[in-house]
């Protein structure tokens, strides 16, 4: 049997659940730090997120289910200094090259196209129908939300968010800690951390 542990339990929990399930897991629970959550949609919470030691003496594999990218490299960094068994989780309905690397504890969620030549870093999460292109450099724990799209030669920092609709050009790099808003579109290299929205992407902070 299959056991899954899911730290956080969120809509999008619900979703890494979904792909889990489709992904041979028979056993999905939930640690979650807000007790009044007791079960997410058929899924039992069974404990809070430092609460890991019981699932993985039960043999459960573990991932972590935060938007946060800060809570997120934090949350897996823990789990893997605790020995636990960190996975990576893609969708069947995904469409990944051959030659593709992703990296420990990232989701590669329905409808989502990732291009030869990439490499996806370690907690990562490629979002319903998003698509990264040829040759692509995804940094860890970023998030390439829903319908957003990296083309050719694209390099995207750690921790960066690529929010809903954006769209990175060909041939940008995008600095560690980027923020792009909702329907942005990038055009030229960003060179610093930062909150950008637009068309064409601009710093606002």
């Amino acid at each position: 049997m299959k056991k899954l542990a899911i730290l956080g339990a969120s809509g999008h929990g619900k979703v890494i659940a979904d792909t889990a399930l489709l992904n041979g897991y028979d056993e999905i629970v939930f640690l979650d730090d807000d007790e009044s959550i007791k079960t997410l949609g058929e899924y039992s919470v069974v404990g809070k997120t430092s609460e890991t030691s019981g699932p993985k003496a039960d043999g459960y594999d573990f991932f972590v289910g935060i938007g946060n990218a800060i809570i997120r490299q934090r949350m897996q960094k823990s789990l893997v200094q605790d020995g636990c068994n960190v996975v990576t989780l893609i969708h069947p309905q995904a469409v990944v090259a051959y030659d593709v690397t992703i990296g420990v504890g990232t989701v590669v969620m329905a409808g989502a196209v990732i291009n030869p030549g990439t490499t996806i870093g370690d907690g990562c999460i490629i979002n319903t129908c998003s698509s990264v292109d040829h040759d692509n450099t995804i940094g860890d724990f970023s998030h390439i939300s829903v319908g957003a799209h990296t083309a050719g030669t694209v390099t995207l920092g750690e921790r960066c968010w690529l929010g809903i609709g954006a769209v990175v050009s060909n041939n940008i790099s995008v600095a560690d800690d980027c923020m792009i808003g909702a329907g942005a579109v990038v055009v030229k290299d960003l060179k610093e951390a930062g909150t950008y929205v637009g068309v064409p992407a601009a710093k606002i902070k």
